[in-house]
């Protein structure tokens, strides 16, 4: 009787508590905090509630309930929040970030307890316990950051992570940052706004970053469920000096991209080079699969492709001449420069237009939070660039300037015809940042160059870049974001000449492009990362025009019709992960081009070479009609599959499409070369890639090895015939040859980026030739066989190292070795129609003298103290110690009947060099 009794009052008991847990509620709250929220809610219902006010912050609901139960409210009022909660003996208990329960899993009896971090449940006339406990000690001092709110029924083991990395004085996103977890393969690196995502095993996990400039941190997190963990990161105050090319951890193994290479540009003070003026871009000549032709000379050779088969980019717009000074000095300012990325085997679906490398230049976004700067003084060079706010934390102004003053040097040299030329050069860039708010960020970058030189004292050569961007970054969501750019660009030569006062004349070309792109993410989910967008470019090329200088000129004054074309395309690309060892990065871009009118163009008779006489019929084009298009698909597929956690293999397959040409009659490009757009008689040049690497790291990453090979072909190369006149030549196509191209090389890579002594060594084989052929004959080179491009120097090897011996104290070397580029030389004379005529060799079919030379160097930094009014350092370099004589080009003089070769060279001697750089 007595126990019926007991059973019955239990069940009334339950029955109360279920009554009242049921019980309908109606309540409204407008724009208050959750805190307060609680408080009003807890006035509604008869229930105590315990929570610490501490866990909630100022952001506010608005939400309306009718006829609902608790249970249903706190759900909702909770819902964004770490906060669980447990509806228990007329209590309503809150948690931050744990779950407690108050019921055994069906199947369950009593009390069960596994290891430390396994879940604990607990039988129901037990108090409620947490679901899952961790062991703290594990985590030493640093402080535990909870992630995420538990699930109470969880049956899964992973979790999504994810935030944003901003600098802690700029507040801006952190690009290319290294995320990875400590003793575990996760890791990943943050795209262009800081953003990262991370799929997290529950529990304790230890977050480091690592990078160049800000070091190495690390985060303990105590991960509970899905989350957002954004941090800032504050850029280290001494310079760290042990890495200058760093590809990011475990990137070179786990990303599926081939052939790219990341430049850190703090890092790269301790190379020396020539007059000590820090250079991006020759920083790169020292990695495989980038060269050029010499000391001198302009523009780069990728993987065996031309000069003008590379896309500069320089924040968003096109650099056509990246080079001050004959090709000595880069136009690139080092100071504003925030990361380079060259593409040179895995081309992304978003760029084209060139056949062989993207070479992506962003400058860094300033200080938003303080006045701030940098420069250096050396023998021929000063540099200046500040960050200056506008708006504290959302507003600043990046500003730089560099100029030469090199003329002192010129007139203190004896030898009479270098002591009365000129060479000058300076450059300038102004960055506007600003943060509209969490969503929204406008970015606009102005650039302009300009270098003057005279080597006779009768001409003066001048030539500029001037570009400017206007960008708008937008996040939909944390899975959708775009940016919308608009960007123009122009380069402009002009001679003059005045020596003879009856011919004086000011000779001029341009060309112009603008192009607006729109460039969309779409993070899928963890398998799948999209990326598509459309992009449309407008070329207008001034190609040449001459007028005469002064009243006595008899130049009469001409001028070559405007070209105009479009270039549109369209891509998409996807991120595939089918597997943890699987990686695919597939991507596909349509491009079409339409050459537009005004103009008049030949058309020729096909079984004769293209000449005046072989034209039959000159068809005229009225403005912007279109003369001619050109299009196709090109793909852009890459493949890693990862064999052990620290080696993997990749291939990858790129097709291409470039509809400008480079037209140069020199052997090495140079500043008054010009480009001509694909038109009727001209097609579009097209390459396909095929790229395979082997990569592996050894004693944790402090080794880094890679060998990768490639084969390229390429169709409808533009070279000249021999002894081309392409001055003012309105029939410019009548002095072209279009033929074939092949290329082939492999690459090996040895890196230490950590430790007192580290560097690089990089070494390529690489093979580059041209086929011209033609049923014509004289259309022929070197009888239609293949032979070698002036671009194909089969061996390079580059040493890199720096040794530091004290935290102030540093000595680095640098060390090139080249193959001599092919030339044309006479091998004879004869006679005919009574005149001597000189007799050449097959084209290219001889070397100039192979190329060496070895640089020095010593960077001495100032005092580390934290407080002081500015950090600085001493670089003292050596730049050809060995004094080696390299020859830039190879020429012939007929000296009374003899031919006599001659060899130029840029430095034939040791050049050394003081630099005071500063920061502050």
């Amino acid at each position: 009787m007595i126990r019926t009794v007991f059973t019955w009052l239990l069940v009334l008991v339950a029955q109360t508590i279920i009554c009242q847990t049921n019980k309908e509620i109606t309540i409204e709250f407008i724009n208050v905090n959750r805190l307060e929220a609680l408080k009003d809610l807890e006035k509604k219902v008869d229930y105590k509630f315990y929570f610490e006010a501490g866990w909630f912050d100022d952001s506010t609901v608005t939400k309306s309930f009718t006829n609902t139960t608790l249970d249903y409210v706190l759900t909702e009022l909770l819902e964004e929040t770490p906060i669980n909660f447990l509806l228990f003996e007329g209590k309503v208990i809150l948690t931050k970030n744990n779950a407690i329960i108050d019921h055994l899993p069906p199947g369950l009896n009593g009390i069960v307890k596994t290891d430390e971090s396994s879940p604990v449940v607990a039988s129901i006339n037990k108090t409620p316990v947490f679901q899952k406990q961790y062991k703290p000690s594990s985590f030493n001092s640093n402080k535990i950051i909870p992630i995420g709110k538990e699930a109470k029924n969880r049956n899964i083991d992973k979790v999504s992570i994810s935030g944003y990395i901003r600098d802690a004085n700029t507040f801006k996103g952190i690009d290319n940052l290294v995320l990875y977890v400590k003793d575990k393969n996760i890791n990943t690196t943050t795209n262009a706004s800081g953003f990262y995502t991370l799929e997290l095993p529950l529990g304790e996990n230890i977050l480091e970053t690592s990078s160049l400039s800000y070091g190495k941190t690390s985060r303990t997190l105590l991960v509970y469920g899905e989350g957002i963990l954004d941090f800032i990161l504050s850029e280290s105050a001494e310079y760290l000096d042990e890495v200058v090319i760093e590809s990011g951890r475990d990137d070179n193994i786990r990303k599926a991209e081939v052939g790219v290479t990341r430049i850190e540009v703090e890092g790269i003070k301790n190379i020396p080079l020539v007059l000590g003026e820090r250079d991006v871009l020759k920083v790169a000549t020292t990695m495989p699969g980038i060269k050029t032709a010499g000391e001198g000379a302009l523009g780069y050779n990728v993987r065996g492709g031309k000069v003008d088969q590379n896309l500069i980019l320089f924040d968003g717009a096109t650099m056509y001449n990246p080079s001050h000074f004959f090709g000595v000095f880069s136009a690139i300012n080092p100071f504003a420069t925030g990361s380079v990325n060259i593409y040179k085997g895995s081309i992304p679906a978003e760029y084209g237009g060139r056949l062989s490398s993207v070479i992506d230049i962003s400058t860094k976004e300033a200080n938003n939070k303080k006045f701030s700067g940098e420069g250096n003084i050396g023998p021929i060079t000063g540099n200046l660039m500040l960050e200056i706010p506008v708006v504290e934390g959302k507003a600043s102004v990046l500003a730089g300037v560099r100029a030469t003053y090199s003329d002192w040097v010129l007139k203190a040299v004896s030898e009479e015809s270098i002591k009365n030329s000129k060479a000058n050069f300076y450059d300038a860039i102004l960055k506007y940042n600003h943060k509209i708010n969490d969503k929204n960020d406008i970015q606009g970058t102005g650039y302009f160059s300009n270098d003057q030189f005279s080597i006779t004292s009768d001409s003066i050569y001048e030539y500029s870049n001037k570009l400017a961007s206007l960008k708008w970054s937008h996040e939909f969501d944390k899975k959708n974001r775009a940016t919308l750019q608009l960007a123009t660009s122009e380069y402009k030569f002009n001679i003059v000449y005045d020596g003879d006062f009856n011919r004086n004349f000011d000779y001029g070309y341009s060309i112009n492009e603008t192009e607006l792109k729109l460039n969309a993410k779409y993070l899928h989910n963890k398998k799948h990362k999209f990326g598509y967008g459309f992009s449309s470019k407008f070329y207008s090329v001034k190609p040449g025009s001459i007028e005469a200088l002064g009243d006595e000129s008899v130049i009469e004054r001409q001028s070559i019709d405007q070209e105009k074309g479009l270039e549109s395309a369209v891509f998409i690309s996807d991120l595939i992960e089918v597997n943890k060892k699987l990686l695919l990065d597939v991507g596909f871009r349509y491009s079409i081009y339409a050459a537009l009118g005004a103009s008049t163009q030949n058309i020729y008779d096909v079984s004769q070479p293209k000449s005046e006489e072989s034209i039959i019929e000159a068809k005229t084009y009225s403005k912007n009609e279109v003369i001619k298009t050109y299009g196709g698909p090109e793909y852009r597929i890459s493949a890693r599959y990862e064999l052990k956690p620290d080696l993997s293999i990749k291939a990858g397959y790129n097709k291409t499409i470039q509809y400008s040409h480079l037209l140069s009659t020199n052997s090495t490009a140079s500043p008054v070369d010009s480009w001509k757009l694909s038109d009727l008689n001209i097609e579009p040049q097209r390459a396909e890639q095929y790229s395979f690497g082997v990569f592996k790291n050894f004693e944790d990453g402090l080794y880094e090895l890679s060998l990768e090979g490639y084969y390229k072909k390429m169709n409808n190369l533009l070279d000249f015939k021999t002894g081309a006149q392409v001055f003012l030549n309105e029939d410019i196509e009548t002095e072209l040859l279009q033929g074939k191209g092949k290329a082939y090389g492999a690459e090996v890579l040895l890196k230490k980026e950590k430790g007192k002594f580290n560097g690089w060594i990089g070494y390529s084989y690489s093979r580059s030739f041209v086929k011209l052929d033609s049923d014509i004959l004289s259309n022929q080179v070197n009888n239609g066989e293949y032979f070698s491009a002036n671009q194909d120097r089969p061996h390079d090897l580059s040493i890199i190292s720096n040794y530091r011996l004290t935290k102030r104290y540093s000595f680095s070397l640098n060390f090139n070795c080249q193959t001599g580029r092919p030339i044309t030389y006479p091998i004879g004379k004869y006679n005919y129609n009574n005149s001597e005529h000189v007799l050449y060799s097959d084209r290219n079919e001889h070397r100039i003298p192979d190329y060496y030379r070895l640089d020095l160097g010593v960077n001495i930094e100032g005092n580390h103290k934290n407080v002081k009014l500015a950090h600085s350092f001493w670089n003292i370099s050596v730049y050809n110690v060995l004094g080696r004589n390299n020859p830039y080009s190879v020429f012939f003089v007929n000296n009374s009947g003899e031919i006599k070769a001659y060899k130029s060279s840029i430095f034939s001697i040791p050049v050394p060099t003081v630099t005071y750089n500063f920061k502050f």
